[in-house]
């Protein structure tokens, strides 16, 4: 028997791989598929079924593709209605893989199909739980993703299925079974995440706030308190991974054609196309092509750009650094963004070898902007970090305006004022600047190296557990 966890640090993810006898199962696979079907190959095994333990909302699941190019069996659990070919399995339903087991639990809460899958090995013994969104390392999913949140189907109705579901599934087994979740830290499918990407159900039942003793009424007020809204494109996600999509193929012959920079340029002179740049901010802000939003490739990339979009649907043109275009179609259809349309040949070097307009962002060292601030202490500035970040210590005069809400809340700006923006270490601030920039604020002053630099230049920092944001 062979267990991998296929770890995915940008979307905070864990698909799953296990072998027994030339038999494989794929759980909660990625948009592109290719590394699991080269590693059921390297094994010399065939992969028999592919198991999804909830309609996704975070990344679209590569299931279809992966059925469709191994023959492979699509499973989900009770509830469960894909508009697909696939098997709706029920609660305690086993499935032979080689010479293992494994079992469907149906665990209702996160969403009304979420299932959880028990992994026993060639004697029954109860190995591993594959959790989804069910069980974190150190939290439990959000009941507020359900693919329908109505009147009947409340996030706190959701909650109380969720305390069942633990209660009298996942509770009561054994100490040593191992705990696979779907997500770790840095995902917002949940809140308090660690990130240890697996545990035991032992150390689990000590150590999660949500496994503690506690009434199925103050689980769900713990549950419901404190929950952030989930990003725009969640329910697109959903539909996508119900409905179906177009093949991952398809969608990287579309979006890596390389267009020299007259073609770029015209294209990019359409209406509704969103020119997205994923070089680094510094690098950035020295020179881009007019009106690019700037989410670099090596942060949090896919999960920014589907948080911030206005329109899953919107044609793209990328400038990437060369080398890194097909990386980046693959990340952005990882979170249903298929619509790329083509790439910048040559990177920004190309157009700027081209002649082409160009355009720049202010930015200021955080000692330059010390020694601003010292001048004046009225100067503006905007926090972009989340409340929580912003509470935890910010500068006095600093207004907080979250990145996550720049669509809500940018109204509130002066276009004609000078602000200074900076988050915690120039990645989102200079994403915030771009976006406005290209909506016509001409006035918005980059803090290199954000909050984290600001400290070290000995700029003054407050503390508070409330912030003040601008609502």
């Amino acid at each position: 028997m062979n267990i991998q966890q296929i770890y995915t640090g940008c979307l905070s993810q864990g698909a799953y791989y296990i072998e027994s006898e030339g038999e494989a199962v794929i759980i909660d696979p990625l948009r592109e598929v290719e590394p699991y079907i080269q590693r059921a190959a390297k094994d010399g095994a065939q992969i028999k079924y592919v198991l999804e333990t909830h309609f996704h909302a975070d990344f679209v699941s590569g299931h279809l593709d992966l059925a469709a190019k191994t023959g492979a069996t699509i499973v989900y659990g009770p509830n469960a209605q894909p508009e697909f070919q696939a098997f709706v399995a029920f609660d305690g339903h086993e499935f032979r893989v080689g010479a293992i087991t494994i079992q469907v639990i149906h665990t209702p809460g996160h969403t009304m199909e979420s299932t959880c899958y028990l992994l026993k090995d060639e004697s029954g013994k109860e190995v591993a739980l594959f959790t989804g969104d069910t069980l974190f390392i150190g939290d439990v999913g959000r009941p507020d993703l359900a693919q329908k949140i109505t009147a009947d189907l409340t996030q706190e109705k959701l909650a109380g299925h969720l305390y069942d579901s633990l209660q009298q599934k996942i509770l009561p087994l054994p100490d040593d079974v191992l705990i696979y979740p779907a997500h770790g830290a840095g995902s917002a499918c949940g809140k308090n995440m660690s990130k240890q990407t697996f545990d035991t159900l032992g150390n689990q039942k000590v150590t999660n706030y949500a496994l503690q003793p506690m009434s199925k009424e103050a689980f769900i007020k713990k549950l419901t308190e404190g929950l952030e809204t989930p990003p725009a494109y969640f329910p697109v996600n959903v539909m996508l991974n119900v409905q179906g999509y177009e093949s991952i193929d398809r969608v990287l012959d579309r979006g890596l054609q390389a267009l020299n920079p007259e073609a770029f340029e015209a294209l990019a002179q359409e209406m509704n196309i969103l020119i997205l740049d994923t070089r680094d901010a510094p690098t950035f802000a020295k020179g881009f092509v007019p009106n690019s939003i700037n989410i670099g490739i090596d942060g949090s990339f896919a999960p920014w750009v589907g948080a911030l979009s206005t329109d899953i649907r919107q044609q793209i043109l990328l400038v990437t650094e060369e080398g890194r275009e097909q990386e980046t179609v693959t990340r952005l259809a990882r979170v249903g963004f298929d619509n790329t349309i083509g790439y910048l040949e040559g990177g920004f070097a190309a157009w700027e070898k081209a002649g082409k307009e160009m355009d720049r962002i202010e930015s200021v060292s955080a000692e330059m902007f010390s020694e601003k601030l010292s001048q004046d202490e009225n100067l503006h500035i905007l926090d972009v970090r989340k409340p929580g970040e912003y509470g935890s210590g910010h500068l006095e005069t600093a207004e907080n305006m979250p990145l996550d809400d720049i669509n809500d809340q940018f109204m509130a700006l002066n276009k004609e004022q000078t602000y200074f923006v900076h988050c915690a270490g120039g990645y989102r601030s200079m994403l915030f600047i771009s976006i406005l920039r290209a909506r016509g604020y001409h006035h918005l002053i980059d803090v290199a190296g954000g909050m984290k630099a600001i400290q070290e230049a000995g700029v003054k920092v407050l503390q508070e557990n409330v912030c003040p944001s601008m609502r």
